[in-house]
């Protein structure tokens, strides 16, 4: 991925017990944009939210599991990020979750890549 102007950050907020043919929706989406040749995902759990069900979902420290909420970001050029949107609706829409998924515009300062550990 170049340094360009036309960089793109999509957003993507879904709950942490999603599923998508009985897989968490959130690998999901990061396994298309792998294979989609998207740059990189990385996937983040909150500790408090409420979307549009109203409903506050937060950590409980006797609890081993629960839907957290979760942001999935994904950094690349216009071109691949709009080309990913059709694939994210498709999860969306089979997997029958609710979410929410924004764009914003952004400027790469650095984008190297590391030796493997």
């Amino acid at each position: 991925m170049e340094t360009k102007n036309d960089t793109k950050l999509l957003r993507i907020f879904i709950g942490e017990l999603d599923k998508h043919n009985k897989k968490p929706l959130y690998e999901e989406i990061v396994n298309k944009a792998r294979s989609s040749k998207i740059a990189g995902a990385t996937v983040w759990r909150g500790i408090l939210a409420y979307g549009a069900s109203s409903v506050v979902h937060k950590t409980k420290i006797m609890e081993l599991s629960a839907d957290l909420p979760l942001i999935i970001e994904i950094v690349d050029s216009e071109e691949k990020i709009d080309y990913f949107i059709p694939v994210l609706n498709d999860l969306f829409r089979e997997s029958k979750c609710g979410g929410l998924i924004t764009i914003e515009k952004v400027q790469i300062i650095k984008y190297i890549h590391g030796e493997p550990h």
